[in-house]
């Protein structure tokens, strides 16, 4: 597998931020830390918020000069307080069906661009539902699921689209090495569960399905050197909302590395525990994205180490391409749609390795 140059990171900038200031809601979370650190690597100014003062207090300890500016999602002028003078504002802080539309609200009145890390499907479905008409008239941009899962894929599927204006069908295979989900994930998760009253969900036939059918084990073949792996067919996620909200592809499945899904089930896995000085897992991944039109495939894969790591240069990225004008489209739009998917996907380089259609 091939990697992005790493001329192309720099073309973006290591330092573009220029000290603008971004706010980050949730950011003494596990993601929101990466994210954090990201945007300090970048030349970014981060404004340090979420729901709990202590936690933010003990989090800005070890970023000296942070501000703190704490805020229940349930208060629109302790929201409005937290993103004065921001310049853009990133939500890590789930469950999203809680955080996403207030942080939004709040956005929308203090005129700056939107960007969230979920990965709930039906947080994802409100966004685009509740939001669509009222950003796009305001001009503005919300870009929700802008993370490992929705928007990886997202850019992954679109970049393998190419030409292509339709597709029969869009499948994303998650090789992950393990799962140890953060308290945030298990959260979210028991939240979505409740959401859909157990019922399991696919996009099929151009819309969103609940069904009460159960797991189906297939083989999936990745590309070397990782090859042919035992995957949970239809581990439906966030991509079902983000890449059918602007691909015209009827089909979207995605599927999940058994190893990693039974981690998730389990009640007694671990959370996440650093491995190196950037404080990432040992988990590596290889998401496989593979677009079908009649008997024609086309293919993207990106690899990397840690899901949750590996989501903090997406967003910063999305973030850093919005302030600066390199933006498709406005109102709220998934990844694919609002940036141009392979050049986002080289910008990644050094957190992910990625082979793309023609590379």
């Amino acid at each position: 597998m091939t990697s992005a140059s790493a001329s192309a990171s720099a073309a973006s900038g290591s330092a573009a931020g220029t000290g603008r200031t971004v706010a980050v809601f949730g950011a003494y979370g596990h993601t929101g830390r990466f994210v954090v650190a990201e945007l300090l690597e970048r030349g970014y100014v981060p404004l340090l918020s979420g729901r709990d003062a202590g936690k933010l207090r003990a989090l800005a300890a070890g970023v000296p000069g942070a501000e703190i500016r704490p805020a229940p999602v349930d208060d629109p002028a302790a929201l409005d307080r937290a993103l004065a003078g921001a310049d853009a504002v990133i939500n890590c802080a789930g469950p999203f069906a809680l955080t996403a539309a207030p942080v939004i609200e709040a956005a929308l009145r203090a005129g700056i661009p939107y960007v969230d890390v979920a990965a709930e499907i039906e947080a994802n479905v409100d966004t685009f539902a509740h939001f669509a008409d009222r950003a796009r008239e305001a001009g503005a941009v919300i870009v929700p699921a802008m993370a490992f899962y929705g928007g990886l894929g997202d850019l992954l599927a679109t970049a393998a689209m190419g030409d292509w204006t339709t597709a029969d069908e869009a499948t994303i295979a998650y090789g992950l090495s393990s799962w140890h989900p953060t308290e945030g994930t298990r959260a979210a998760g028991t939240v979505s569960r409740d959401r859909r009253a157990g019922r399991r969900v696919r996009y099929t036939e151009g819309r969103l399905e609940y069904h009460d059918g159960g797991s189906t084990l297939l083989k999936w073949h990745f590309p070397d050197p990782m090859g042919t792996r035992e995957v949970v067919g239809e581990f439906t996620m966030a991509d079902v909302v983000t890449i059918p909200s602007h691909l015209a592809i009827p089909e979207v499945r995605t599927h999940m590395a058994t190893e990693a899904a039974r981690d998730l089930a389990a009640p007694d896995t671990p959370a996440p525990a650093a491995d190196d000085d950037e404080g990432r897992s040992d988990q590596t991944f290889l998401v496989d994205a593979v677009v079908r039109s009649g008997t024609s495939e086309r293919r993207a894969t990106a690899s990397g180490r840690d899901i949750y790591a590996v989501t903090a240069p997406l967003a910063v990225e999305a973030t850093h391409r919005i302030l600066t004008g390199r933006t498709r489209t406005t109102g709220v739009a998934s990844a694919g749609e609002i940036f141009d998917a392979p050049d986002f996907l080289r910008a990644l380089a050094p957190h992910i390795s990625v082979e793309l259609p023609g590379s």
